[in-house]
């Protein structure tokens, strides 16, 4: 049974908040960055957490599903992940050291919001990622 304290990923009915699925959480919620599932499991392993791919892919599928985590897919088609605030929000992303920034877009939303209007469409969704350079990496 679901407490207060279980995410919403593990709050069904036979998915149990196991100590890897504690342990890629906390590495998320640590990171600024969107990473791969490999990258995932690289940094999990070599930090000394035993863990399985399959669980590292498992536990961030059920994540995404629950809107524990953001989703980015990358040019080449790879889906990286990212443990983001709770409000909607969009990316500002460095393409050098992945750096990412949440930002506000009302502007986005007035016009995603006209835009919908003006065509017809009720229930609609968006994702904005922008991407440049972070002070950094300039």
């Amino acid at each position: 049974m679901p407490t207060e304290t279980t995410p919403r990923a593990f709050g069904e009915k036979g998915r149990r908040d196991t100590r890897q699925r504690r342990a890629l959480r906390e590495h998320l919620a640590a990171s600024d960055s969107f990473s791969s599932a490999q990258q995932l499991y690289d940094d999990l392993r070599a930090s000394g957490d035993r863990v399985g791919l399959a669980t590292v892919y498992r536990t961030l599928q059920a994540m995404a599903e629950a809107g524990e985590v953001d989703t980015l897919r990358t040019g080449d088609g790879e889906v990286l992940f990212r443990k983001c605030g709770p409000r909607h929000h969009h990316h500002l992303v460095c393409r050098s050291c992945g750096l990412t920034v949440e930002i506000d877009g009302p502007s986005v939303e007035r016009w995603a919001s006209k835009a919908a209007d003006d065509n017809g469409f009720t229930d609609v969704t968006h994702v904005v990622e922008l991407f440049g350079l972070c002070p950094s990496c300039s």
